[in-house]
């Protein structure tokens, strides 16, 4: 059913800042960035095959983190949550690329017991 953790996505104060300090200190290269709804902005970081997606809001608010899973096959897994009474965030929905090279992609977020959102992708 799961393939991997895509990525892991994290709240950031200063954008420029954090990208800088993953270069720099843990080696990620900065590869794509992109303007989001409501005043974000998102930057995607690679480490191998390995993605950290800061994201800023420009008025300052935090908004929380959540990680991604990849699925082999993305109907059916969320078909499965969804009878297993998993709670759905946000709906099956298309996505753009986040670098040339790659395809878009189905997207799909649920919650955790606490609220924590599970992003799954294929």
């Amino acid at each position: 059913m799961f393939k991997r953790i895509d990525h892991v996505a994290i709240h950031v104060s200063d954008l420029r800042r954090s990208v800088e300090f993953y270069e720099k200190h843990f080696g990620f290269q900065h590869y794509f960035q992109h303007a989001a709804s409501g005043g974000m902005q998102i930057a995607y970081l690679k480490l191998a095959d390995t993605v950290l997606e800061l994201t800023h809001k420009s008025d300052g608010t935090m908004t929380g983190f959540h990680f991604c899973l990849e699925t082999d096959d993305f109907n059916e897994t969320v078909d499965t949550l969804q009878k297993q009474g998993v709670r759905l965030v946000r709906p099956p929905h298309d996505t753009a690329a986040r670098e040339p090279r790659e395809q878009g992609w189905r997207r799909v977020v649920f919650a955790g017991p606490d609220g924590e959102q599970i992003e799954l992708r294929g």
